[in-house]
């Protein structure tokens, strides 16, 4: 379930990044977040099929339910550092923008 929610974050952002002509949101860096945990996700199912072969398919619903939440997680923790990486570069000068009207 991590690597479902998390293949399907890098897949929208990279939709979203791809069709952008200027990238002030900076995407690109949120694109290789996920991906990087998409690849990550892979590689702990690859072993833990190896561990539990067939019942690797069947897992229980506390587990999934589990998984669901880590990935949510994972999805809303990379939301935040690309938050907080936006405001701190902050392209469009709008931060500062606001700072000097106060």
């Amino acid at each position: 379930m991590t690597l479902l929610i998390t293949v399907f974050a890098a897949l929208i952002t990279t939709i979203l990044w791809y069709f952008r002509k200027n990238d002030h949101a900076q995407l690109g860096m949120l694109c290789f977040m996920y991906w990087g945990a998409a690849i990550m996700w892979l590689v702990d199912a690859i072993f833990e099929y190896v561990d539990l072969q067939e019942a690797y398919f069947s897992p229980a619903l506390e587990d999934m339910v589990n998984d669901a939440f880590l990935g949510l997680s994972v999805v809303a923790l990379g939301m935040i550092l690309w938050l907080v990486r936006l405001l701190v570069k902050d392209p469009l000068g709008t931060v500062k923008t606001a700072l000097r009207k106060a």
